[in-house]
């Protein structure tokens, strides 16, 4: 579908007793999925053994029975889990997360969720001082700047490698004795914490944290570092907190059953639909929500316009993931397999509901499908303000000359997809929504983590 591509799903968890950690992170695994489909991995540790299973796939696929039963050590007490979208290198094996590395500390693993806009000359010099990297990913970068400060321990070595380090990012870090979690100063991407009866837990996202018996306890605070010490969560404070977390993670990225920073994800969809009438009413019969992404804000139209919300589009459970036909005849009956539209729509005028407009591409195919099976009139509305940068910050948001908004006006992006009207919400309707400080950069170019000097995603493969 044509909308912003996932990002990557990190897990981690220490326990004062044994338990069936790889059994856990794969639960875990599962409830992050959306944020990650190209590759998985766990790594888990019993103080002594060190194991890694990891490759392409979806998670179920890379961990089979088989599999997660070479990573079930009888002592087992902490473990890292990675669900991976390539935003900086190609989708290739060693590219897969947890990346791992034997170091003065002892071996190493890491796993990332996010970029960092400086990777490029990082690595660059890192080379020159004779270092040698076995993958493609910036991830690798901050995993080789901390293996060079083995003098000390290693939430202050994470620390001391967040002052060189920029961007937007959430990690795990593991030995094979202790796990650190630390988020960048301006908490980009999210990161929770959470409670084990014995124990803590570290998520993406808080539902991944209940799925391995965990209680929320808070997230990790921007340009904070968080580990477990003799049985006790520790913090350091290692760069000064200036909040911009990620908008899009409220308005598409996160699951709607997400606590992100003490904001519900599904309430903040629904008040940007409730926004985005008050800012573009449209005269019509029914909402009807582009499934599944358009829900929240579809709720919220229609509950502040008073029109009913119709189940207008069926999406198909069945469809899979799909891949780039090669013919366009092919690839414009990729978006029928997905979505149809139902009896719901015919006669009516209807307000069509989606959070992004990317390319245009699958809107213009969803509008067309809406017309052909009877609809009066198809008003878009968009749960998010016109998406006119690309987003280094983890998210793939596909190249500047490949966002419609960047090269078309609203109009002309009304008219190529064939509505009736389109509105965009504001970017204050967002902020509104959300209701606290947050990144736009994708909207309106201010990025507060910096830009790379080198932006392509496989800068990192150019030597």
């Amino acid at each position: 579908m044509d909308k912003p591509r996932e990002e990557c799903g990190v897990l981690g968890l220490w326990s004062e007793e044994p338990l069936d950690a790889a059994g856990l992170l794969h639960l875990g695994l599962l409830a992050l999925q959306h944020r990650g489909q190209e590759a998985a991995g766990i790594a888990v540790s019993d103080g002594k053994e060190f194991l890694v299973e990891k490759d392409l796939g979806l998670v179920n696929q890379v961990f089979t029975e088989e599999r997660l039963a070479r990573l079930r050590l009888g002592e087992a007490r902490l473990g890292l889990a990675h669900a991976r979208y390539s935003t900086t290198g190609s989708n290739l094996r060693f590219n897969a997360q947890p990346l791992t590395a034997r170091t003065a500390h002892g071996v190493l693993a890491i796993a990332h969720n996010g970029n960092f806009t400086n990777a490029k000359p990082l690595r660059d010099r890192l080379l020159l001082e004779g270092a040698t990297f076995q993958s493609t990913s910036d991830t690798e970068v901050m995993l080789l700047l901390i293996a060079r400060l083995a003098h000390l321990p290693l939430p202050q070595a994470a620390a001391e490698a967040m002052k060189t380090l920029e961007g937007g990012y959430s990690i795990l870090l593991m030995d094979r004795r202790t796990v650190v979690a630390l988020r960048d100063p301006h908490g980009v991407r999210p990161l929770a914490i959470g409670k084990l009866p014995k124990g803590y837990a570290f998520a993406s996202e808080p539902p991944a944290l209940e799925l391995m018996g965990a209680r929320y306890l808070r997230d990790v605070r921007p340009g904070e570092v968080v580990w477990v010490e003799e049985g006790e969560l520790k913090s350091l404070q290692a760069l000064p907190p200036n909040p911009a977390p990620c908008a899009f993670e409220w308005i598409y990225f996160a699951r709607p059953d997400s606590l992100l920073d003490g904001v519900e994800a599904y309430e903040a969809r629904v008040r940007m639909g409730m926004e985005l009438f008050r800012e573009a009413p449209a005269e019509a019969d029914i909402v009807v929500p582009v499934p599944d992404s358009g829900i929240g804000a579809a709720v919220g139209y229609a509950k502040a316009s008073g029109l009913p919300l119709e189940y207008g589009l069926y999406k198909n459970p069945y469809a899979g993931r799909t891949f780039i036909q090669p013919t366009q005849a092919l690839r414009d009956l990729k978006t029928r397999l997905k979505l149809s539209p139902t009896s719901a729509v015919r006669g009516r005028r209807v307000v069509l509901i989606d959070d992004s407009i990317v390319r245009g591409t699958t809107s213009r195919h969803i509008v067309a499908m809406l017309k052909e099976a009877g609809a009066r009139e198809v008003h878009f509305r968009v749960s998010s303000p016109p998406i006119r940068f690309p987003c280094y910050y983890g998210i793939d948001t596909a190249a500047r000359k490949e966002l419609i908004a960047a090269e078309k006006s609203v109009e002309e992006i009304r008219a190529f997809i064939g509505a009736d009207t389109l509105a965009f919400l504001s970017e204050e309707g967002v902020k509104r929504a959300i209701g606290g400080p947050v990144c736009l950069a994708c909207f309106n170019g201010h990025y507060p983590a910096g830009v790379p000097v080198e932006g392509e995603k496989l800068a990192l493969e150019i030597f």
